[in-house]
Parts: structure tokens; C-alpha cells; sequence
């Protein structure tokens, strides 16, 4: 039997990006908000991001001098769309992006930048922009949360340690941080990255009275005759009911660490999720037990992981982003041939994986290998690995390319042939086989002391040592969830709107189809969605509402 029920105006699942941006707004629209967390700390996997959000056509775009506009903003993203994305939400998001970030910094103590030198991840489509859309926090001293700084989670992958702009992906430190700047920050524990973002939004959540309760995962909702009036939900102590008087917003992530639900609704394979794992699919569940229309469900945040050993953590799946879009280094598949620009955006990159051999009936990509030289080994390390420490056990070493092939279990010829190309179009600085280099976005996350130029990312595997791990398809979330409308509101199967329910994040279909659109683009959407749901069911929790 459930506990005494708890009276809200607002309940929101989750307390991620689009959950506290959903909650702070709705709490500044005068709503007493009930805020919950299924798991002992706060963040979800936003906290364990690297915290940039696509937010284009801001005033902080306009102030660094890069021309941008709403037309440009839906034409770049119905240009990557086949069909999957909704105009009106894409239209919502191109209005109301602008208005998130001034909100979010006049109201919160969220403050935002430029990430400099980052393009959308396909600049070169219609509307496409090579640098001003994607925005970061700066650094948040974690002491102004108190004893919510130790309550905030904290991945194994980017820690806060540096923005995203002091990454190799930035331009601020092409040479990494001081020591001494870095022991400075541990003063008042400066974060960057996914944890400034969260620690910023948490704090504007707890300076308007909202205190995420944790260890509390919905179940159920609760319905009357005006649509959901609140959710049944799981607590420390046992089973209560949180009543939602304006409405109930699901913020809680995706279904990614559910593999029934992997099986019966992702397109191809999904071996990693780099999430937290609480994200099970409650929050799809609860909408799918209303009635809910459902959009995006065969997508996911794609990504290219490989298992490493963390101290402390075990063997995890580590995210070859940057990793794998250096010169040295290309990827191959069990035949020992390239399959794709390895420098590619990593959502786009999961379509390479999902290619499937009709005479074979195999998914001839996955998994792959990641393959490197000493050169790259020794200028960049590779999650932790660097010469002359020894290999460790998740990375294989061979003096040759054939005697590497052997350990790892491809055709040694196919494998000796496939480098002798690479290194001879390499030595031209082009990849005519799969164009690598070619975009401004490949260019970008290279290596930054070539420049924008493709020796950025183009570069031969010809110093030995050589080195070779498994990639294997992964994902930062799930796509797929509720169908809403452009207040995130949720529709039901027959296109109404179920009152009192709404929807943000990786919880919500994703507006952004099969695509990606640039740094941030899960984040984005996100805060927009989560600002959108939190205004709507604030404005309805006042007396005579309609």
C-alpha cells in the first residue's frame, strides 16, 4: 500500500539537463515542484557528458560575429531529415533555442560561451554553420552546492576536470592544463564540461526551493478525468503518491540499458551504452501504459566504444571520438578493409556499423578495429595508454601489420593491402575512398596543430609498434519516446493531447530524427523541450486554468 500521498504543482522525473531545466522553469512560473531521481545521485548522464548544447542562433552567436538565423537553423535540419524529423518541432526548437539560453542565464546561474572552433556535424548541408552554434558553462565552483557537490554523479570518462573548449577538440589549451591551474581549481572544486552544466542548473533548482529527492523511480501515473494528475512512485522507504495539480513531465532518460527494449525497437546493433545505468525506460513505459503515440524508437545517440580497465571501475566502455578522427590511425572490419571516413560525426558513424552483407546475412562492420602506430600511440595516448608504458590487455601490439593481423584474427594480406593504400593517399593528404578530411567538421576534431587542413586527421600507420582494439557499436542514449507536441506535451495514438503529461529529453521522440546536429545536439534539445514542458505545466497548474 502507498504511503501518504505528496501534493505538487509540478512532478518531474528525472534530474538531468532537461529535467532541471524543466523543473527550474517551471518553479519560476510560481509552480511548487516535486523533483525526483530513480538513482542515489543526481545529473544522470548529462553530469557525464561533455556538457556542450546546440543552441543555435543565440545572442552569445550574434556577439562573437557569426551571422545565423531561424531559416537557417530549420533548413540545416530538414536537410539532414530523410523524412523522419517533424517540421513544426523543428520550427518550436529554431524559436525558442535563443530565448533558452537568455532565459537560462538571466534567471539561473547558468552562463554560457562559445565553443570555439566547433562546426555544426555536417557544416557543408544547407544552413550549415562551421562555428557559434554550440555553447558551453563555464567553470562552476561546486562549493556553492554544499552538500550537493558529493551528490552529483561523475562518469569515468570526462570527470569536469576541463571544459570542452581546454579538450583537444578546443583551442584554450592545445597543450593540456598546467598542473598548477588545475591543483588551483580543486581550491573551491571548479568543474567544467557536463558537470558545470549540471552544478549551474542544479543550483538555480535549489535557489528556487526545488530539492531533488533521490532514490525515488516512477512507476506509474496517475490519471483522472483531466488526463494525469500525478505518479505512483517507488521511494527509500516504500511506495507514495506525488499528485501533480499542473502536470507530470518525464525527464528520465532513455531505455538503453533495457535490452527487451533494445531488441524489440533499435534498428541495429547496440553492444555499449555510455549512460547512466538507470536509464531502463521507465519513463517509456508509464507513457506507453496512457496511450501514447511513440516517434524515433529505431534511433539512438550512436557512438563507437572500446572496453578498457578503469581503476576502480572496472572494465567499462570507453567513447573513440577524437580518438579515432587523428592522423595514424583508421579503423578496419573483420575482412581487414576500411568501411568508412573514420573521422565522421559519431551519430553518423553508427550507420557504418549497422551495414549488413545480404549473402552473408551479417553485419559485415561490426565489430570492428581500431588500428594505430607508435607515432599516434606516443603523441596521444589512448585512454590512459601511452609509450613507454606497456600495452595494456584491451590493446593488441605487433611489430608488423601482418604479425598484428594474426593475433587479431584478420586476413593478413587484405590487412597489409588496406594500410599500403591508406599510407599512399595518405602521403597526398586525401581519402578518395570514404573522403576523410574533406569536412570542416573532420578538420575540426583532428589534431589542432595542423590547422584546419585534412593532415588534421589524415596521417599514415607507418611506425612501429602497431596497435589494434575492438570497436563495438555503442550509444550515450536512446532516441525513442512519447510523441509531443511543440509545449512537450505528450499525444496520445490518435494525435490528442493527454493532459497533465509531458515529456523532454531522451524520454521524449527525439525532434532530431536519425540525425545530429551539431555539438550538443542531445543536450540542445533537451533544454529547450525540458524549458517548454516546464513553462506549459506551470501556466497550467494556476487556478482556472483551461
Amino acid at each position: 500500500m502507498a504511503g501518504p500521498a505528496a501534493h505538487y504543482d509540478v512532478v518531474v522525473l528525472g534530474s538531468g539537463a532537461a529535467g532541471l531545466t524543466a523543473a527550474v522553469r517551471a518553479a519560476a512560473g510560481g509552480a511548487r515542484v516535486g523533483l525526483f531521481e530513480k538513482a542515489a545521485t543526481v545529473g544522470g548522464t548529462s553530469a557525464w557528458s561533455g556538457g556542450t548544447v546546440w543552441l543555435p542562433n543565440s545572442r552569445h552567436e550574434a556577439k562573437a560575429g557569426f551571422a545565423d538565423s531561424r531559416q537557417d537553423v530549420v533548413t540545416y535540419l530538414l536537410s539532414l531529415s530523410h523524412g523522419l524529423m517533424e517540421r513544426s518541432l523543428v520550427e518550436a526548437y529554431a524559436d525558442t533555442a535563443p530565448e533558452v539560453a537568455a532565459w537560462l542565464e538571466d534567471n539561473t546561474p547558468v552562463v554560457f560561451e562559445v565553443l570555439a572552433g566547433m562546426s555544426d556535424y555536417h557544416p557543408e548541408h544547407p544552413g550549415g554553420k562551421r562555428e557559434g552554434r554550440s555553447l558551453e558553462c563555464a567553470l562552476f565552483p561546486f562549493d556553492k552546492l554544499g552538500e550537493w557537490a558529493a551528490r552529483v554523479t561523475v562518469g569515468w570518462q570526462l570527470t569536469g576536470e576541463f571544459c570542452m573548449s581546454e579538450s583537444s577538440l578546443g583551442r584554450k589549451a592545445p597543450h593540456g592544463l598546467p598542473a598548477a591551474e588545475l591543483a588551483r581549481r580543486k581550491i573551491r572544486d571548479e568543474r567544467g564540461a557536463g558537470q558545470a552544466l549540471i552544478g549551474r542548473l542544479l543550483k538555480g533548482c535549489l535557489d528556487r526551493g526545488v530539492l531533488p529527492q533521490t532514490e525515488c523511480r516512477g512507476v506509474r501515473l496517475l490519471t483522472g478525468d483531466d488526463g494525469v494528475t500525478g505518479v505512483l512512485i517507488e521511494g527509500a522507504d516504500g511506495p507514495f503518491e506525488a499528485r501533480a495539480r499542473g502536470g507530470v513531465v518525464l525527464a528520465a532518460g532513455g531505455f538503453e540499458h533495457d535490452p527487451k527494449l533494445v531488441r524489440t525497437f533499435l534498428r541495429g546493433p547496440l553492444e555499449r551504452a555510455v549512460s547512466v545505468p538507470t536509464n531502463t525506460g521507465d519513463a517509456l513505459r508509464m507513457a506507453m501504459r496512457a496511450g501514447a503515440d511513440l516517434a524515433t524508437m529505431r534511433e539512438a545517440w550512436w557512438v563507437a566504444t572500446i572496453d578498457v580497465e578503469v581503476p576502480g571501475r572496472g572494465q567499462v566502455p570507453w567513447q573513440v571520438n577524437s580518438e579515432r578522427t587523428r592522423p595514424h590511425s583508421i579503423m578496419v572490419n573483420d575482412d581487414g578493409v576500411r568501411f568508412t571516413n573514420e573521422a565522421a560525426n559519431y551519430n553518423a558513424l553508427g550507420n557504418a556499423f549497422h551495414v549488413v552483407d545480404v549473402a552473408r546475412f551479417a553485419y559485415v562492420n561490426h565489430p570492428a578495429w581500431l588500428l594505430l602506430d607508435d607515432h599516434f600511440a606516443s603523441r596521444y595516448g589512448l585512454a590512459g595508454f601511452r609509450p613507454p608504458a606497456p600495452a595494456p590487455g584491451w590493446l593488441t601490439q605487433a611489430a608488423t601489420i601482418g604479425e598484428l593481423a594474426n593475433k587479431i584474427g584478420v586476413p593478413a594480406g587484405a590487412l597489409r593491402a588496406t594500410v599500403a593504400r591508406w599510407n599512399t593517399h595518405a602521403a597526398g593528404g586525401a581519402d578518395p575512398d570514404f573522403h576523410r578530411g574533406e569536412s570542416h567538421h573532420d578538420r575540426a576534431w583532428g589534431d589542432p596543430a595542423f590547422g584546419y587542413t585534412p593532415q588534421a586527421t589524415i596521417g599514415p600507420l607507418d611506425t612501429p609498434p602497431f596497435y589494434a582494439t575492438r570497436v563495438r557499436c555503442g550509444a550515450l542514449g536512446t532516441k525513442g519516446g512519447p510523441r509531443t507536441d511543440v509545449d512537450g506535451r505528450v499525444l496520445d495514438v490518435d494525435g490528442a493531447v493527454i493532459g497533465g503529461l509531458y515529456a523532454a529529453g531522451n524520454a521524449m521522440g527525439s525532434i532530431m530524427g536519425m540525425t545530429y546536429g551539431g555539438h550538443g545536439g542531445t543536450l540542445g534539445p533537451g533544454l529547450v523541450f525540458g524549458y517548454l514542458a516546464g513553462r506549459h505545466a506551470a501556466v497550467r497548474s494556476r487556478p482556472g486554468r483551461r
